[in-house]
């Protein structure tokens, strides 16, 4: 692995991972910062520190110099956690540091990193900023669930209101045999473990439907006896949808975000399925260059129209981007929602962990966690390359991920 250039590329970087969840804590009253707001999740403080002794704990491992100043706080802050809800974490307030030893120990770590940036590997350094950028969004989903109140009063003007682009029409694409690409070389640029061990899969002609499902059918779903989706809230007869900073009336043309049980339970109330991983790809890139991006989602253009990368808190309706955006005119295959597929997390063929950070997914083959793909619109946009893959347990209610429908040719 050789040196990142250039530093000052590499250091404004760093400053704008850093900026992204700088932000999100200080949406929190400091004295709400100990609150859990997820029970499967540490508490708030815990990521305070976790995104900076992250960094720490990686950089340490290139043997640069510095040595550690709070062996304990490096080990304490070092990894999350993601139970299942037979295994909820019962540790108090009184268990974690103070907000002010916290603080501390990541100025320090800020300052102590940024000491031997010019030095850290090109893997490394990535590993670190992408790391951040991820939790940038996973924070949200604990924001999220906190109590309002518990949020600055000015956090409140943030969320917009929802505006309503009109009846969505079930209209299903096809998507004819092919192949689809998954994964990517070795040498082929940053990507995490997963990533490697590229393959093409035949995938034979199928059908999905051109809109993610939405809260108008998804509510007809509820209404015969469906699941109800977490941010939901019934009040009289009439469905409330808690967006990031407060309630609304449920916006109908927004898509719904649901657990994967509840996504594969439409599915199959509704006479379909989940895509798989290959059938998503197939969809959104065809069998064309592996390295190719959806032209307005690839950083290069101007015109933004994803919901991707930070652009706003909540989702917008799913007509309010153009159609066109994928190989066959599937609508937000980027942006608005991870969409969940019926694939589990596995291995790619020579899957390979990286030394500097063991067991980042191998630690999940376990088939319980189930691979997301696209991004949401608090989703950095380098994340939403082809081969990233995200995943979750399949009851687990927080993330911002969607579904759309398929069904075999």
């Amino acid at each position: 692995m050789g040196v990142m250039p250039p530093t000052n590329d590499l250091r404004q970087r760093f400053a704008d991972a850093r900026l992204r969840t700088d932000e999100l804590f200080a949406l929190v009253r400091p004295d709400s910062l100990f609150e859990r707001p997820v029970p499967e999740r540490h508490r708030l403080n815990f990521y305070i520190g976790h995104v900076e002794a992250f960094d720490w704990n990686m950089i340490s491992t290139c043997e640069l110099g510095p040595e550690s100043f709070h062996a304990e706080f490096d080990r304490l802050f070092a990894f999350g956690i993601d139970p299942d809800s037979d295994s909820l974490p019962s540790d108090q307030p009184a268990d974690w540091p103070s907000l002010p030893e916290t603080a501390a120990y990541c100025r320090r770590v800020r300052e102590t990193v940024d000491s031997v940036l010019d030095e850290v590997p090109d893997d490394v350094a990535q590993t670190c900023i992408e790391h951040r950028l991820m939790h940038a969004e996973t924070i949200c989903y604990l924001l999220h669930n906190l109590a309002p109140e518990l949020l600055l009063a000015e956090a409140a003007s943030k969320s917009a209101a929802a505006a309503d682009c009109g009846e969505v029409p079930q209209q299903w694409i096809h998507i004819p045999a092919g192949e689809a690409r998954l994964g990517r070389d070795r040498g082929s640029g940053f990507g995490w473990d997963n990533e490697f061990g590229a393959r093409t899969e035949d995938v034979d002609e199928y059908w999905v439907r051109k809109y993610k499902v939405t809260n108008a059918e998804y509510v007809v779903f509820v209404d015969e006896g469906g699941p109800q989706p977490h941010y939901w809230r019934k009040a009289g007869d009439s469905w409330l949808l808690r967006t990031m900073f407060g309630e609304v009336p449920l916006p109908l043309d927004w898509p719904v975000y649901v657990t994967h049980s509840q996504a594969a339970a439409f599915a199959e109330h509704a006479g379909a399925s989940l895509p798989s991983e290959a059938q998503w790809d197939r969809a959104a890139y065809g069998s064309g260059d592996p390295s190719r991006r959806f032209p307005w989602g690839d950083g290069r253009t101007s015109d933004g129209c994803a919901n991707l990368n930070f652009r706003s808190w909540d989702p917008c309706s799913v007509l309010a981007t153009p159609a066109g955006d994928s190989a066959f005119g599937v609508s937000q295959l980027l942006g608005n929602g991870w969409e969940w597929t019926c694939s589990k997390l596995r291995p790619f063929p020579g899957f390979e962990e990286y030394d500097f950070y063991p067991a980042y997914s191998s630690a999940f083959f376990d088939d319980e966690h189930y691979v997301l793909k696209g991004g949401s619109q608090r989703t950095a946009l380098q994340l939403a390359r082809r081969s990233f893959r995200n995943w979750f347990r399949r009851d687990y209610p927080y993330v911002y991920s969607t579904f759309r429908l398929a069904r075999q040719g």
